[in-house]
Order: C-alpha cells, then structure tokens, then sequence
C-alpha cells in the first residue's frame, strides 16, 4: 500500500506541475500581449505633448512600470536578445544581449569567471591610473584589497558606530522641518555627507562637495554608456578635486597621528603592517571608491522605497504601523518588497569573456559571444512568474532568494550590510510622522532633474508641536 500510495503521490506531483506549467505558459503569452499593447499606447500617448519627442518616448519608456512591461513581452517572446553590433560606446564590446528571464539573469551575474565586471577602465580615469576592487576580477588582488577593507570596515560597526550616528542626525532634521521635507535633499544626502565623514573620516571641504563629487562620479561610472561629454567632464573634475582632497588628507592624518575610530585611521594602521593594497594611492583609491558607491546609492534608493510606499495608500499604513511599534524586520520587508518595484539598478552589465550557452538545454538557449556587452535585468527577473509568484502583486513574504537588489556573486554590493540597516533609519523615521503624505502637485512627484538620482521628492506631514522642544 505504501508503494502505491508513493506511486499516486509521485503521478499527482508530476501531474500538478505540468498543470502549473501550461497555466503560466498562458499567463506569460497573455501578459505579453497585453503589456505590448500598452506599450504601444504609451508610444502613441508620447507623440503628443512639449518638448523633444525623443525625451517624451525616454521619458515615458524609463518609468518603472513601463519598463515592467518592455520586459514582460522580451520575457514572453524573447527572454535573450543578442545583436552582433556595438551600442555600448563607453567600453570595448563587439555584441550586445538582454537577458530578462530570472533563471539566466542569475546565471549571467553568478557567473564572474565568464561574465567579468565592466568597471576597470572607468575606475583608471577616475583614480588617475589605479583600480579598486569593484573594477578587479577574482584572483589575489581583488582578494587582498577586498580583505583588507573589510577589516578596516567591519560589521560590528553598524550597531556600534553607524546606526547611532545617523539616528542622532534625523531627528533634528525631521524636527526642524516643520511639517514639510524635500527628502533627498534635505535630509538623505546631508546626514550620509556627514556619516561619510564621521565613519570613513572624510568629511570632505563640505557636504555640498562631497555630494556633488560623489554623484557625478556615481553618474560616470555607473550610468553613462556613451562616454557623453558632459558627464565625463564632470566626473573628470570631480576626479581630480577629490584625489587632491584625499591625497591631503591622508598626508595630514599619518603626520598627526591617530585621531578616531574611523575607517582612515584603521587603514593607516594597515599601512603600518605592510597590508598590499595600503600604501597612501591604494587607500585613496578605495576611500574614492567606497564613497561614491556609498552616498549616491542609499539616498536614492532610499527615496525610490519611499516613493513606492506613498504611492500605495493601505500598504503605505502598514508599513507605518510597523514603525511606530518598532518591529525593524517587518519594516524592513516592506522596504525590500518596495524596492523591487523600482530598483536603483534596474540592469547588471557584464562582458562576456569568452563564448558561452546561456540557458543550455532549454529553449531559451542563446549563445553569448565572447566581447558581448551584456545587460542582465535583475528588474525583469524579479518579475518573472516562472520563477516569482504573483509578481506583481506587493507581498512582503516573499524568498530573499527572490530579490535581486544587491547584486550576487564576486561583485555583490561591498556595502549591502551598511545599505540594509541605514536604509531603515531614514524610513523608519519618515513613516512614523503623523499624516504622512506627498507635497501637492509637481513638488510630490519624484524628480529626477534630467539625472540618474531622485533629487526632489517633497512630504508633507503634522509636525509634532512638543518635538522642537525635545530635540
């Protein structure tokens, strides 16, 4: 009986799946086809309206659910685009792919012996012809310049150091606010300027500096793919003053000695040990590396989870319930469930170093030739019901094996345990404000100021009339 019960068990297992697999079959064809047509509709909506039609269509086809929906019909008809032409102009390629389902995005970003990082030749500009780990493939000095940063930026500091000096940043701010907060720039950006001095030691000629160095770096390296003038200028400039800040920085800090427990100072200590990779250029480099990945990135994340949050009212309330009654970690689903509607990196580019089968043994098979510039869309693959149940519905019980946020692999964010708890602080405190709410108008949209950053999104709130007396 036993054998026939595991027998009927095994025919319903095998059965059910199939059932499952024919019923997504046809829910990712109808998907595609509907969000064509609204992709098509979008299109025609953009002939019409000021302005450039090409920035209207740019416009309109980047919005997050927009871009959902370009990937839901590649998913549907072709999961893996490869074009044997050169349209990445900022890095050396041959080819170009997306990839957009879940399974080969993982395996293009899992993959760092075949798919390498990209980063190299823009971190030699940036440093004035040195490297910092983001840029290095596997091997002994990724090894040694990864390992000695860890030591000097461990995780014991962010309940020691970390997250009780950003707590004692936002509360003033939220306090003086008085009911009304431009959030990116008005909060995020200043406090991480001054946990970037207060944690690395550089606090940089000022806050403007340091955010305005670090942005347009971020922006160079991360988001221009055209080598376009403007950018690369900017990020050159930006290069140039922050080296000469460093440079003197670290001059100043040997000759006084150790003044604080910070990041600078652990690294000096390196550098006394004859640790590779801290000599006075190496600790530059990765202090010009770690900041520019480090300021830019939580401020506009942090603004994206927020503007998900406002722009889903009951979800919204939850989320503020789990505030106010301080339970951190279901916060904290809420925000990475937020995040996956509109990630900050909405692709992982890579360069295939040699020939490769993505997918092989599927039908989704494409071959990926070596020098090929490739895009894997950790966006679309979050949102692929293959692998993702219900994914367009906000369910913060999902698997952390379902996000793809910060990366995976040799290259996964350095940074993610910092981003995971600071992340939290600002909304944290945002939510627990009383009627929270957007500006009226433009002021509440999220607004990118024809850059890669949210750079204004206006609140609204009540402000509590006993806090400016407390603070």
């Amino acid at each position: 009986m036993a054998i026939i019960a595991g027998l009927i068990g095994a025919l319903w297992g095998c059965i059910s799946s199939i059932v499952r697999n024919i019923v997504t079959f046809f829910q990712v064809m109808f998907r595609g086809l509907w969000n064509l047509l609204r992709l098509l509709a979008a299109g025609l909506g953009a002939l019409f309206g000021p302005g450039r039609l090409a920035d209207r269509l740019a416009a309109k086809f980047t919005e997050p659910a927009m871009m959902r929906a370009g990937f839901a019909v590649l998913r549907a008809f072709l999961p893996t685009v490869v074009i044997g032409k050169k349209f990445i102009t900022a890095y050396e390629n041959s080819a170009t792919a997306l990839v957009t389902a879940h399974e080969d995005v993982r395996e293009v970003v899992d993959q760092d012996g075949i798919f390498h990082t990209a980063y190299a030749p823009k971190m030699d500009m940036l440093t004035g012809g040195g490297n910092f780990f983001l840029g290095m493939q596997d091997g002994a000095d990724y090894l040694n310049n990864v390992s000695d940063m860890r030591l000097a930026a461990n995780r014991d500091d962010i309940d020691r150091l970390i997250t009780p000096f950003v707590k004692g940043e936002i509360g003033p701010i939220l306090a003086a606010a008085d009911g009304r907060l431009d959030v990116p720039a008005g909060l995020m950006k200043p406090v991480l300027a001054r946990l970037v001095g207060r944690y690395f030691g550089a606090p940089g000629p000022s806050e403007a500096k340091m955010i305005d160095w670090t942005h347009r770096m971020f922006h160079y390296l991360f988001f221009d793919f055209s080598n376009d003038a403007h950018v690369v200028e900017a990020a050159r400039r930006a290069a140039a003053e922050c080296r000469d800040y460093l440079d003197d920085l670290i001059r100043r800090r040997k000759q006084a000695g150790p003044e604080s427990d910070d990041v600078l100072d652990r690294c000096l200590r390196l550098q006394e040990a004859e640790m590779p990779f801290m000599d006075d250029a190496g600790i530059r480099n990765n202090f010009l590396g770690m900041t520019t990945a480090m300021l830019p990135t939580i401020s506009n994340a942090t603004t994206r989870i927020l503007d998900q949050l406002l722009a889903r009212p009951k979800i919204l309330a939850r989320a503020q319930a789990a505030a106010r009654a301080d339970q951190d970690e279901l916060l904290g689903r809420y925000m990475v469930e937020a995040f996956r509607f509109n990630p900050m990196n909405p692709v992982i580019f890579r360069i295939a170093a040699r020939d490769h089968i993505l997918a092989a043994g599927t039908l989704r098979q494409r071959k990926i030739p070596k020098g090929c510039f490739v895009f894997a869309a950790n966006l679309s693959a979050m949102f692929d019901p293959w692998v993702i149940k219900a994914p367009g519905r906000f369910d913060i019980n999902r698997s952390p094996d379902d996000y793809i946020l910060w990366g995976l692999g040799l290259h996964k964010c350095f940074g993610e345990h910092i981003s995971r708890a600071v992340m939290p602080l600002f909304l944290k405190e945002i939510l627990k404000q009383k009627d929270l709410r957007r500006a009226p108008g433009a002021a509440g949209q999220m607004d990118m100021a024809n850059s890669p950053f949210p750079q204004h999104l206006h609140i609204e709130f009540d402000p509590d009339p006993g806090v400016s007396d407390r603070v």
